[in-house]
């Protein structure tokens, strides 16, 4: 059974969902973005009831400013508290779990390691953020990889020979990427410095997601070796049917 549940964060009212099971491990499933609880294409909702069908009690929650929960969004940096009180929450509505496991998607998995992991028995971390964000183009590492597949298709040669492709576009990626720092950035140090505190973590990348493509990239710079779960897959959001099972499966192995 699914039921809302209203708990309060630092003089606001947040806005959470329960899918109650009989399992001792639950799960707090932490939004991305700017999205709701849902998740996109309610991804997240979908996840929670398929969970709790097998046993798995799974709360998720609307962080201040977002959705159905009062007060005012500050971003995935400011969320920390949010998250605390829904830990909360979570023990309070399910007083028979023992294990909390976190999960987030992107700036939400970055979140949850960097000011809330110690709230955590495990964390599950898909496409963690680690980009600073400097213009409107893909990270450094994702046009890397972009231009390395198209060197390899014989078609991309022709369509520049033949004019279709846009060359100032080229050059502007071309750009950007002989500018990339090869030095960790403060949040590339933040995260891997605290990741290597969590050894029990799980990281999950989308290896064609721009996002996953530059946590890899940090990874390898920064010496950090653990090896994730990849999921074949494009989409940020796991979007596909087969990326929804490969992600369930992942994050039913971490909960074990």
């Amino acid at each position: 059974m699914r039921r809302l549940i209203e708990f309060p964060c630092e003089g606001d009212t947040l806005v959470g969902s329960i899918d109650e099971a009989a399992g001792t491990t639950g799960l707090l499933i932490v939004s991305g973005g700017n999205e709701i609880r849902a998740g996109a294409h309610r991804g997240m909702a979908l996840l929670a009831a398929e969970l709790a069908a097998i046993g798995t009690p799974v709360f998720r929650f609307d962080r201040r400013g977002i959705g159905d929960s009062t007060g005012e969004n500050g971003g995935f940096t400011s969320s920390g508290p949010d998250v605390m009180a829904a830990i909360a929450a979570f023990r309070a509505a399910a007083p028979h779990i023992d294990r909390v496991v976190g999960f987030g998607n992107c700036d939400a998995a970055t979140a949850l390691l960097t000011d809330a992991g110690d709230g955590f028995d495990r964390l599950v971390l898909a496409n963690p953020w680690v980009v600073e964000p400097a213009d409107d183009l893909p990270p450094a590492a994702a046009i890397r990889a972009r231009y390395a597949d198209r060197l390899r298709d014989p078609a991309s040669w022709a369509r520049m020979f033949t004019g279709r492709i846009n060359i100032a576009k080229l050059m502007i990626g071309l750009t950007k990427i002989a500018h990339s720092r090869l030095e960790a950035t403060p949040l590339e140090q933040s995260v891997f410095t605290t990741l290597a505190a969590h050894r029990d973590a799980r990281v999950i990348l989308a290896t064609g997601d721009a996002t996953g493509i530059a946590f890899a990239d940090a990874a390898r710079r920064l010496g950090y070796g653990a090896a994730p779960i990849l999921i074949d897959t494009a989409s940020h959001s796991f979007a596909r049917a087969s990326d929804k099972a490969a992600l369930l499966a992942a994050i039913t192995a971490a909960l074990a």
